[in-house]
């Protein structure tokens, strides 16, 4: 079975091709601080108590994962709304997942298509 060769780090380090070197991770935990500071809180990207009523009773009616078929934990907007309300509680555009998949799959798709269209 074919290994990928270690590659050197911008610092010099020589490591794993799958691993992130210290001063990247260093390096990505303060780009992700950064992107914190200017991100709205979630109340104000309105995730209120009436968002976790709305969320609880999609989850009673779709329990399943709409990707892998888990139990779902996550309601995830198909079309990110960025702040558009009718968009955030257009419940034709709710799915749910688990978190997994709303974690990795889903972001990963989302990083790849920001605009948020499939």
């Amino acid at each position: 079975m074919p290994v990928k060769p270690p590659r050197l780090c911008a610092c010099g380090h020589r490591v794993a091709a799958s691993i992130r070197c210290p001063c990247e991770r260093k390096a990505d935990q303060a780009r992700k601080a950064r992107f914190d500071r200017t991100r709205p809180n979630s109340s104000q990207r309105g995730y209120t108590g009436t968002w976790d009523k709305a969320r609880t009773a999609f989850l009673a009616k779709h329990p399943r994962c709409r990707r892998c078929g888990n139990p779902a934990t996550v309601v995830d907007h198909v079309t990110p709304h960025k702040g558009d309300t009718a968009l955030f509680w257009d419940k034709s555009n709710w799915q749910s997942l688990c978190t997994p998949c709303h974690s990795g799959a889903k972001q990963s798709e989302e990083r790849r298509n920001p605009r948020g269209y499939p």
